[in-house]
């Protein structure tokens, strides 16, 4: 996830769900605040440019004819920089002023079923998922991981989400920045509902406006995944939501990271919100909306309820 410090200029009659391609008045600074170092660049015209996953190619050139549309970043094709091939999409902060944003990571596991197979057929024990996971806590790793000094990365994470609410809620938050430029990144512990609901209010500074703003475009985007065709016939794991607001009231909830996501065989179909069996490709996306609109939906005074 990464915020800009911009110089764009307040654009009147300009919704969230409208983002249109402007010219910055003076370059842009970016500065990540989740996610892997490299992965972005800032494009022409209001673009981000990603480096190149077919994946995630993939999936936006189904998004982008699928209902999911006004709910995910305008995907504009593949582009080339340095030699370096990027998947080309708008630029979600593009009509915000100093924007607040929080990435949340959506679904109840953050891996593939495949990756699992991988790991029991390729181990590749990995020396800097065992130093992540002794730094938060020291009696992780097992005996024969810490003679090892290494993990496998499916182990890493399954216990990475044990931690996390990923396990009780079906999403976490990875982390927030506010308009004045703070940055929050640590939530590997952040688990129960009201750890949840503290977080979350402080990313809207208690603001009920922002948080009733939020709500409305949860609950659109929650009536279109149930009837998305893209969604019913993908396995989505690892994929986020970007949530975006600034000091005007205006708020923005989009979609995003799809290079995890998978097509279904043909003859199978998630809800989405099943407990995940390994075989049965359930990833827990909508029981973990469901919990997201319902902590949001306490935070509220009763008076406010949309």
């Amino acid at each position: 996830m990464f915020y800009e410090k911009s110089a764009w200029k307040k654009q009147k009659n300009c919704g969230t769900s409208s983002l249109l391609p402007m010219t910055p008045t003076k370059p842009q600074e970016w500065l990540q605040v989740v996610g892997h170092a490299g992965s972005f660049r800032v494009g022409d015209c209001g673009t981000l440019l990603k480096k190149f996953c077919e994946e995630e190619r993939q999936c936006y050139l189904r998004l982008m004819g699928d209902t999911l549309r006004p709910f995910v970043p305008a995907y504009h094709g593949v582009v080339q920089r340095d030699e370096q091939n990027y998947n080309m999409m708008d630029n979600l902060l593009t009509h915000f002023n100093s924007p607040a944003i929080m990435d949340c990571k959506m679904g109840s596991r953050t891996y593939i079923e495949e990756e699992l197979f991988w790991a029991r057929e390729r181990p590749k024990p990995r020396k800097d998922m065992y130093e992540k996971m002794v730094a938060v806590d020291p009696e992780a790793p097992t005996p024969q991981e810490r003679e090892q000094q290494a993990v496998l990365k499916t182990r890493y994470m399954q216990w990475r989400e044990s931690l996390s609410s990923t396990t009780t809620l079906g999403f976490r938050i990875e982390g927030f920045r506010r308009s004045n430029e703070e940055c929050h990144t640590n939530f590997k512990r952040t688990k129960s509902r009201d750890q949840v609901m503290e977080a979350l209010d402080s990313f809207v500074e208690s603001n009920s406006h922002i948080v009733w703003g939020y709500l409305r475009r949860l609950k659109q985007l929650r009536q279109v995944l149930e009837l998305s065709d893209f969604f019913r016939a993908h396995e989505v794991v690892g994929s986020s939501l970007l949530f975006v607001h600034d000091w005007t009231g205006r708020t923005g909830v989009w979609m995003i990271d799809f290079g995890k996501t998978r097509a279904l065989p043909p003859h199978l179909t998630l809800d989405h919100r099943s407990p995940w069996v390994e075989g049965n490709r359930e990833d827990g996306y909508l029981w973990g909306l469901d919990n997201l609109i319902d902590i949001l939906t306490k935070m509220l005074p009763v008076t406010c309820h949309p």
